[in-house]
């Protein structure tokens, strides 16, 4: 066998803390506590410390998040790279009538406070599905926000290709101070071409997204249509601008006519068919320290076959490997602040972390 398949890591899934209830998203604070705070779609924040789920929630705001669709509800949460001093964190969630707000709440100790919200941005959601619905902090501190097209099917706004809506990107702010600021960097920040608040388009529902924490390159795992489901990763530097694709393209495959200028986006380095899921579930590339077989690979994983693949790049581009058959709903991964990967089952309510055998 080549010698790349006998170093494939097999991995199995720890059981850390179960009782969530429809958990989205899985983070840490970057303030030295060790805490993981895990989301609940129905608008909870709580946090897991030393293996346990503290009795009280970070963040109770289910009385403001709508989540009565499937793709609704509280999606994620960034703390801000200098939380630990200014207490601040953002949430991305849909509103009692379904539109994106991005907000900013002020903590201290563990409990955040629902009267502190300070609304960032709202965006206007035309259909109930394809929210997007991350927030990151890139290593550059500008807040990183994923927004779907709008939703329904085959992107009935075009707003993936159309600059001028804030719908189908990848969006890219300041919020050292609030309201916002376009960071001068930004390809439209000029505002003549684009909104100034792009940064990628060309997406149909970036649902999960992340920067490795060693290179700074940026994953992007695109939900796909009925065919193709992609991964995308644009190297630290390469990202301004980026166009995706859809919905002239899905995956690396034209999508309404079979003669799109393939040369013209930024093509996925992965893509699968809808024989082995239907729709990607983007995680993060391993730099932990307790298992160097995992070391470089980007693991992530499909919300509907349960499959965890892994993918590294080798001399002919990018190899994928199939880590784990895992029958969870994985809505999410997530990592601790030693680089050290979760994922969660949706359906069941529990938080894993993934370790190598």
């Amino acid at each position: 066998a080549p010698a790349q398949l006998e170093q494939t890591p097999q991995i199995v899934l720890q059981q850390i803390v179960d009782g969530f209830d429809r958990l989205l998203h899985i983070t840490h604070a970057g303030d030295g506590s060790g805490r993981l705070f895990v989301v609940e779609k129905i608008g909870r924040i709580k946090i897991v410390r030393d293996g346990q789920t503290l009795p009280e929630p970070f963040l109770d705001i289910t009385d403001r998040v709508g989540s009565r669709a499937n793709e609704q509800g509280l999606l994620s949460v960034a703390f801000h790279p200098r939380f630990r001093e200014n207490g601040w964190l953002f949430v991305n969630y849909t509103d009692n009538d379904g539109n994106t707000v991005v907000s900013r709440f002020s903590a201290a100790g563990n409990r955040a406070d629902p009267s502190s919200e300070e609304v960032v941005l709202t965006i206007d959601q035309p259909f109930a599905n394809h929210n997007g619905g991350l927030i990151v902090f890139g290593p550059d501190s500008m807040l990183y926000i994923g927004m779907g097209d709008g939703g329904s099917a085959g992107d009935p706004l075009g707003a993936g290709q159309d600059r001028w809506t804030l719908l189908g990107k990848i969006l890219r702010i300041n919020v050292e101070t609030l309201p916002y600021t376009i960071p001068p960097d930004n390809p439209w920040a000029d505002g003549s071409s684009g909104r100034q608040e792009v940064w990628i388009y060309g997406v149909r529902n970036p649902w999960r997204f992340s920067f490795d924490r060693a290179t700074g390159d940026l994953f992007v795992a695109d939900v796909g249509q009925n065919r193709l489901e992609e991964v995308h990763m644009l190297p630290v530097g390469r990202s301004a601008g980026a166009n995706l694709g859809w919905n002239i393209m899905e995956g690396d495959e034209c999508f309404r006519r079979n003669d799109c200028d393939r040369s013209a986006f930024d093509l996925p380095i992965d893509v699968y068919p809808h024989s082995l899921g239907c729709s990607v579930t983007g995680g993060h590339v391993y730099r932990g320290t307790a298992f160097p077989a995992l070391q470089g690979v980007y693991v992530f994983g499909d919300f509907c076959s349960g499959r965890i693949w892994g993918l590294r790049s080798s001399s002919g581009g990018w190899e994928r490997i199939e880590l784990l058959q895992s029958n969870l709903q994985i809505a999410t991964f997530g990592e601790d602040e030693a680089g050290e990967l979760y994922v969660a089952g949706y359906n069941n309510g529990v938080l894993y972390r993934i370790v190598v055998e």
